[in-house]
């Protein structure tokens, strides 16, 4: 999420990429190889406060905690990170989620995870980039925009994501993976909904039609993905790039309430453009998903900041643009500001 902790996030990448200098009270030696003679191995901990706001979830407090280790030698090994985050919002948000990113040694396999359990308020906008015509979005309090409130359809609902990922190296920087992911909706209700009237909304519309129960719903299913990167580093890269493709069948034997495909793609490229300061980067995001076939619920269609870390469509809140299939590009220069990294600006 768009908020002061990754800034603060931001400046621990920098401080773990950095060969030079270490946190003495984030830095365990651990004894993975039985060489005495062998660098060992270290782990960096944090608990950070999480404190912000942004106009999807309002003001918010809670905490992160937020773990990282090498599995393995550190020049053939990327560091393995796991992150745990609650916190609570002004807009009635709860959240819990547990994020693990795990590379065994020498990289030979990675895990990827993602559990959530979530009472999110979402303001809804309906389907298209096209949606809300032409009011345009003020600042909001809470769930509601102070103006043009009648194109924003509050929803309220509970949210179980629970997705796990397994890549095994088939060579140099190329892995392949399959994985298994589960959306359950619940709880559903749209606030301006109402059935005997002319206000109906756009979830309970497109619910209705495609056969969907309003109130709940399920996205049960597989993955297969084959993964490519070069880049320098996994948290804080200066360079190289990163390649992920995945291919998503929700299956009724699943538990899926409808049957659908998707395809997603995602593409990160990275420039130094410092050789004295690596740390000036020019980076390149596109992330994109693309429906196949079948027909998925609502609140799974792809939207901005539905992605695992809440990043794409900046500026956007969250859900502001929906459909069967989205496409998302975007571009950034990062800098330092302070001489030691610890804050830093894009």
């Amino acid at each position: 999420m768009r908020i002061l902790l990754c800034l603060m996030l931001l400046a621990l990448g920098a401080r773990a990429q950095e060969k030079d200098t270490t946190d003495v009270d984030e830095i365990v030696k651990g004894l993975f190889s039985k060489d005495k003679t062998a660098p060992k191995p270290a782990s960096t901990r944090s608990l950070l406060p999480a404190i912000g706001y942004n106009p999807s979830i309002g003001f918010m407090i809670g905490a992160t905690v937020a773990a990282g280790r090498h599995l393995g030698p550190h020049t053939t090994t990327n560091m393995s990170t796991v992150t745990a985050t609650a916190f609570i919002t002004t807009n009635r948000i709860i959240n819990l989620q547990l994020r693990h990113n795990i590379f065994t040694a020498n990289n030979a396999y990675n895990f990827q995870g993602n559990f959530q359990l979530t009472r999110m308020v979402l303001l809804d906008y309906g389907l298209g980039t096209g949606s809300g015509g032409s009011s345009r979005e003020g600042f909001s309090i809470n769930q509601f925009t102070l103006d043009n409130s009648s194109s924003v359809y509050p929803i309220n609902y509970n949210h179980v994501r629970l997705n796990e990922k397994a890549y095994k190296k088939i060579a140099p920087g190329l892995m392949v993976g399959a994985g298994v992911a589960v959306d359950y909706h619940f709880r559903i209700d749209d606030e301006r909904l109402q059935e005997d009237s002319t206000t109906v909304t756009p979830h309970y519309k497109y619910s209705v039609e495609q056969g969907f129960n309003p109130r709940n719903y399920f996205a049960n299913g597989l993955l297969l993905n084959i993964q490519y990167t070069t880049r320098d580093h996994v948290n804080r890269p200066y360079k190289g790039m990163y390649a992920d493709i995945t291919l998503r069948t929700n299956a009724r034997w699943l538990g899926s309430t409808k049957a659908s495909t998707q395809l997603t793609t995602e593409f990160r490229k990275y420039f130094s453009l410092s050789k004295r300061n690596p740390e000036h980067v020019l980076a390149f995001w596109h992330l994109a998903t693309y429906r196949l076939g079948g027909v998925l619920p609502y609140l799974d269609l792809p939207a901005t900041a539905t992605d695992m870390y809440n990043r794409s469509g900046r500026a956007y809140t969250i859900g502001r643009f929906r459909g069967p299939s989205h496409f998302y590009l975007e571009s950034e220069y990062r800098f330092p500001i302070t001489r030691n990294s610890l804050l830093s600006g894009v």
